[in-house]
């Protein structure tokens, strides 16, 4: 009996071995994903202006990444919902503090290790969550975290196939040292119902096929959206809010990665360090 309909996917044309330098940046899902890598002694750094959902917020931070340019106190944005916390635009909130002296210290000493780490990576991988966008109405900037203040400063608007295709590619170009992987997050964005959903990663996906079709040799995508709509779309693969994948998929969907990016020469080292990852998670029991 045939129970699934398999996502086939070959494999890349972009490979990733335990000897790349590797760059993740994205959604959530790209966190998931690039922890594992990092667990198992990949030479990763993982999302280092924290999680990034739309592909303005990801080209600007790999533009950041490429210039090295530090940020500085006009880029420093209090925080609404009365946290009294200093963070930007540019960042996830786990980047905020009390001071825009501490908030500039944290930023842009990762900023600096990133941007060093930018410079020697050979493979990027990229995870677009989605194609709808805030725009900061005093500023005109596309935001990466709207830092909780008042909706009334943002205009909301889904970016077009064409922006998106147009952004992913120019970013492809400028960066002909670099192989890139492509993926869209399974990660359900419903503020706009399902219908409004599917609008933004059916985007996603064709600016990705134009992407891939521009740049063949050392572009490529990872099916990560439909292994999980087609192969696992069980509710039992979900996280308690129904949106985010259960540990279950996530890992389900890390092993298809493997199959697909990582040559076979370096499976059985991955495959030690998997089980010995596991061994020093173990807890033993003690018997009195």
């Amino acid at each position: 009996m045939k129970l699934q309909t398999p996502v086939q996917t070959g494999r890349s044309a972009v490979e990733v071995s335990l000897e790349s330098q590797v760059i993740t940046l994205g959604s959530c899902f790209a966190d998931s994903i690039g922890r594992k890598m990092e667990e198992l002694g990949f030479n990763i750094l993982v999302n280092p202006f924290g999680t990034l959902y739309n592909p303005v917020s990801i080209c600007n931070s790999v533009a950041r990444l490429a210039s090295g340019i530090p940020f500085e106190s006009k880029d420093c944005m209090m925080m609404g919902a009365g946290s009294g916390l200093v963070c930007s635009f540019s960042h996830h909130t786990t980047f905020a503090r009390e001071t825009k002296e501490e908030f500039l210290s944290v930023a842009n000493s990762a900023l600096e290790r990133a941007s060093r780490l930018w410079n020697s990576a050979s493979r990027v991988m990229i995870t677009l969550g989605t194609a709808w966008c805030f725009e900061h109405i005093a500023t005109g900037e596309i935001v990466s975290n709207c830092l909780k203040r008042d909706s009334k400063e943002f205009n909301r608007r889904r970016l077009s196939l064409a922006e998106v295709s147009s952004l992913l590619k120019n970013m492809v170009r400028r960066f002909p040292e670099k192989d890139f992987i492509f993926s869209v997050s399974p990660i359900r964005h419903l503020k706009d119902g399902a219908h409004g959903n599917q609008l933004s990663k059916s985007t996603l996906l064709l600016a990705i096929d134009d992407v891939i079709k521009a740049f063949p040799d050392r572009t490529d995508y990872f099916p990560a959206y439909e292994i999980f709509m087609d192969e696992l779309r069980d509710y039992r693969f979900y996280a308690p809010d129904m949106t985010h994948p259960s540990e279950q998929a996530t890992d389900y969907i890390w092993s298809r990665f493997v199959d697909w990016a990582v040559p076979a020469k370096d499976i059985p080292e991955l495959e030690r360090r998997l089980k010995d990852l596991a061994a020093s998670r173990h807890r033993p029991i003690n018997h009195r």
